[in-house]
This record gives structure tokens, sequence and C-alpha cells, in this order.
């Protein structure tokens, strides 16, 4: 396909910012997904394959919008970047507000859940048939960090998530693949640089790596023909305590 259609959510910075222009240097036409708009127009830079579409994941009409958006300009979706999201709350289990942690449910779960429910139905439903999800898991998705469970929780059910559209998507040629991310060097990660608390109560700094191997990761899996998947990648600062945590 000369230029296939693709959707990143969180576009606006970090590493959907990184990943979509990477995807828009490769040749795809790439839709913008995000809260505000100039964060999203300083991504696309003048683009002229790059539409901003102001979305929140969160809400199921706003999803909806941006699939419709895209398809009415481009008239496919091949390929879907699940990678909005936020930290949420920190605290122990009994200091965690229950709208806080709706919140990052919210965000973090329903919204790729939304996301991957209208890509589906548009990759089933397209000529030719078929697609790619890449969904935007955490080291998280493995281990927690201290202090962390309403992101942990929605990482480890993003997990199931991506098995669950793997499986299902088998019949109608659409794959789906998750990578979880380690420590790259972004705005929302420049904390850890400095002090991180660790398993034993210390805090202590954390190596990062730059966010553009994120975005050749990703290139790499939406590189692939639909006949085959990358089901679980798993990208790290190379000295992150994240084998042998705690």
């Amino acid at each position: 396909m000369a230029q296939p259609v693709a959707i990143v959510t969180g576009a606006g910075s970090g590493l959907g910012r990184v990943v979509a222009r990477t995807l828009l240097d490769d040749g795809h036409r790439v839709a913008l997904a995000g809260r505000r708009v100039e964060p999203l127009a300083g991504t696309a830079d003048g683009s002229p394959d790059a539409l901003v579409v102001p979305t929140d994941v969160a809400d199921a009409g706003s999803v909806a919008a941006l699939f419709g958006t895209v398809v009415d300009a481009w008239g496919r979706v091949d390929l879907l970047v699940n990678n909005a999201g936020r930290f949420g709350p920190a605290g122990t289990p009994d200091e965690i507000d229950v709208d806080d942690w709706r919140a990052t449910v919210d965000a973090n779960l329903t919204g790729a859940f939304l996301c991957a429910r209208e890509a589906f139905a548009r990759m089933r439903a397209q000529t030719p048939q078929g697609g790619r999800i890449i969904n935007n898991g955490s080291i998280s998705a493995h281990v927690p960090r201290p202090g962390s469970i309403a992101y942990t929780a929605t990482k480890h059910a993003v997990t199931g998530l991506t098995r669950s559209l793997s499986l299902d998507g088998r019949p109608f040629g659409i794959a789906c693949g998750q990578i979880d991310i380690g420590n790259a060097a972004t705005d929302m990660t420049s904390g850890i640089a400095q002090g991180a608390r660790q398993a034993d109560g210390s805090i202590r700094p954390e190596p990062t790596f730059d966010a553009q191997h994120v975005a050749d990761a990703v290139r790499y899996m939406a590189g692939l023909p639909l006949d085959a998947n990358v089901q679980f990648l798993t990208i790290t600062a190379t000295t992150m305590p994240f084998i042998g945590r705690g």
C-alpha cells in the first residue's frame, strides 16, 4: 500500500510525538489524536500527511468521531498506536481516591479499548480487510513500582486487551502487539532520572534511553506484513532495575 493510514493517540508530546513523526517520515498518513490542539499541531509541524484531531480517548463519542474523521479523509485505517495514558495517583491503596482510580482506568484501559473497538470495526469492514493495533504497555505490565496500584492495574489489563484482540482479530486479518517500555527519556519520565522510589523504600536515580529507539521498535512492528506479528516487545534502559527489581 503506497500510503498506509495510522492513528496515534497521545500524539501531542512524549513517545506519541516521536512515534507519530517517525511514521510520517516513513510515508504514513498519520492522524494525531490528543486532548489539546496546540501540541498536536506542533507534532504535525505542517506535514501535509498529518491530520490533527482533538480527541478524549475516554469518551466513546469522541473516539467514534476520531475514526469517522480519519475514514472520511483517507478511506481506511491500517494502524492504531494506542499510546495515550496517564501515570495516575501515587500512594498506598488506602490513600488512593476512588475518583482518581476511575480517571486512570478511563484513560489507560477504557481509552485503549474504545480506540481498539473502533479500529477493529473499521479494519474488519474495509477492503482489503485487516490492519494492526499496537498497544503501549509498560514495564508496569510486568512488575509494579511502589505506590502505583492504579497505573499498574491498568497496564496489566492492557496485556489482557492485547491478547484478546490478537485472538479475536485472527479471522479478519487484524494483528495486535504490545510494546512494554521502561524509562524512555521524555518529559513525563524526567523525574525518574533525578530519583525514583525503589521497592526497598530508597530513592535512587534510574537510567533512561533515547525515545527514538521506541519509535524505531514501533516502526519495525508496524512494517511487518499482516501474516507476521510481534506479540510482545520489551525495551528498557539496559541497567534499569527491572530484571531483579526489588
